[in-house]
């Protein structure tokens, strides 16, 4: 597990506010958003879009082998191998229920709220609308779980691909728990990387600023407050609609579980800045496992929850294709009845499966989603292509805090849950760089 050294105890001294990791990112992301509206033709400059997409690739690159160290430890220090398969079970069942509960509520919003009514905007760029349309044939749910399976252990780990890692690294952590004695050897050497990965995490996290400031000076550099034009309030509705599910749904939730949503925020607000400032929940994914683990979770539970989280529970992402589709057919006069409707909600869950992983997938799927409720509503697609930019920095907000519940929900549920380290976590404003990790005894 995840130790907490002597610099995170209460006692200690407070850090400077400008030192603050997360002070320190809201700062670039601030700087950068005026960079990119004051000076637009310096701020869309390529190496000022370096500066994001480097930072990103700096985590990415620390994601497989996190993952696989976490869960391999996870899975290897458990000496039970149905409680593994229970974990799972439990993730998949209530990341269905939570994503429904975000198809339907994202369908009830578009319903009321009606944003789409009297539109009368641009079309927008309709051929790119055709290429993330051709984009989504063909990964159907049958080509999602055979992609699963990677051609080579170490094409997953070039690749990246978080699930055909998690799908290695779960075989691997079972083959250790039946070696017994003989795989505490190799189990102390990978419990020894993880550690050592974690301490690259920190480094790399100390850019974070820095990327936040290249990312959000290009996209407001580029797309600029213009581009939202009428569609401002599609924009307002679906934020409205993803804050409302987050304190709402999620909220009661961690209620049940006995913690408090906004405590909980404010625990993982570092990372919260990092998305927004990237528009890219990945970018924040290692930090999220090593905060879940201090926060008191089990590492089985956050080794298993969060990778799998984030392919199959999308919250944001299936908030915004019920919103989206709903706010298309309003655009375009298209009445759409309530069977129609009620398809949306199923297709929704499977198109979400089907596209994950594929670059741009929000708008994938919501292409792949389209096709099948009426094929009428494909070029409406252009329409919202514009601001998609800035939708994805929601549907990552909300797709991180939709996984880092789940995350607690289920340790809560396996009696795994650190009472003693979730009180203390959540009642205090200790940032991550405080804190050094430490890889316990099993």
């Amino acid at each position: 597990m995840v130790a907490v050294s002597a610099g995170a105890e209460p006692s200690a001294p407070a850090k400077p506010f400008y030192k603050v990791l997360y002070v320190q990112v809201l700062f670039g992301i601030l700087v950068g958003a005026l960079f990119g509206w004051l000076w637009p033709e310096y701020a869309t400059a390529p190496w000022v879009k370096a500066l994001g997409d480097g930072f990103i690739k700096l985590i990415k690159m620390l994601i497989a082998p996190i993952i696989f160290c976490t869960v391999v430890a996870g899975i290897a220090h458990v000496s039970d191998a149905k409680k593994v398969g229970r974990v799972a079970v439990k993730a998949l069942i209530y990341f269905e229920i939570v994503s429904t509960f975000a198809l339907g509520f994202g369908l009830l919003m578009g319903n009321v709220v009606r944003p789409g009514a009297g539109f009368s905007g641009s079309h927008g760029d309709a051929a790119a609308a055709i290429a993330f349309e051709k984009q989504g044939e063909g990964h159907s749910t049958v080509d999602f779980l055979l992609g699963i399976i990677p051609d080579s252990v170490v094409g997953a780990f070039a690749k990246g691909d978080v699930l055909q890692v998690l799908l290695f690294a779960i075989l691997f952590g079972f083959a250790l728990m039946a070696l017994g004695d003989r795989g505490k050897v190799v189990l102390h050497v990978i419990d020894e990387a993880g550690h050592a990965i974690f301490g690259v995490i920190n480094i790399v996290m100390k850019l974070a600023p820095l990327g936040a400031f290249g990312a959000m000076a290009f996209t407001v550099g580029k797309y600029g407050p213009q581009s939202l034009g009428n569609l401002a309030g599609l924009i307002a509705t679906f934020y409205a609609t993803s804050a409302l599910f987050i304190f709402l749904i999620l909220g009661t939730i961690a209620r049940i579980a006995g913690f408090n949503i906004f405590k909980f925020l404010n625990y993982i607000k570092s990372e919260l800045l990092i998305v927004l400032g990237t528009s890219s929940s990945e970018s924040a994914l290692p930090a999220l496992m090593e905060k879940l683990e201090r926060l008191g979770c089990s590492r089985p539970v956050v080794g298993l929850v969060v990778p799998t989280g984030y392919s199959f529970n999308l919250d944001g992402t299936n908030i915004y294709m019920t919103l989206a589709t709903l706010f298309i057919a309003q655009a375009l006069n298209v009445d759409l009845t309530f069977g129609q409707q009620m398809t949306i909600l199923i297709v929704a869950m499977l198109t979400s499966k089907g596209a994950s992983g594929v670059t741009g997938a929000g708008f994938v799927t919501l292409a792949a989603t389209l096709a099948v409720v009426n094929p009428a509503l494909v070029p409406g697609m252009a329409i919202v292509l514009g601001i998609d930019k800035f939708m994805s920095e929601c549907r990552a907000l909300t797709n991180i805090i939709g996984n880092g519940v789940a995350t607690v929900v289920i340790s809560w549920s396996e009696g795994e849950l650190d009472r003693e380290k979730l009180n203390l976590a959540l009642g205090k404003n200790i940032d991550v760089s405080d804190i050094k990790t430490g890889v316990a005894t099993p």
